[in-house]
């Protein structure tokens, strides 16, 4: 969790970034680019409560192109930013995009 953006359930976009591989094994966001729009996702906090998001959309974008005013601009409502590496280049060897999934809260 990227602590410059709002805990995770608050007004703004919390911001949670995870790798989709780390030292050639599945990484926590592996299966980030399958969610859907209308997906939960739970983000337990460190007192141990949830907060519940559903999935808006998904998106990639280029690196050169990564769209810091949507994922960390402000927001009216509690939102969530889940974000990692996609678009791999298996000649460079390097990830080449971003796969981000942008997510709203909901009352549980």
């Amino acid at each position: 969790w990227y602590t410059g953006s709002p805990v995770p359930g608050f007004v703004g976009p919390s911001v949670i970034a995870g790798h989709v591989h780390w030292n050639g094994v599945a990484g926590v966001f592996a299966h980030l680019a399958d969610l859907r729009p209308g997906d939960r996702v739970i983000v337990t906090l460190s007192d141990g409560s949830t907060v519940v998001f559903a999935v808006d959309r998904v998106a990639t974008y280029a690196k050169t192109q990564f769209p810091t005013e949507i994922v960390y601009g402000n927001i009216e409502h509690p939102g969530l930013r889940l974000i990692t590496c996609g678009g791999y280049d298996r000649v460079a060897r390097a990830y080449e995009a971003n796969v981000i999934v942008f997510a709203t809260r909901v009352t549980t």
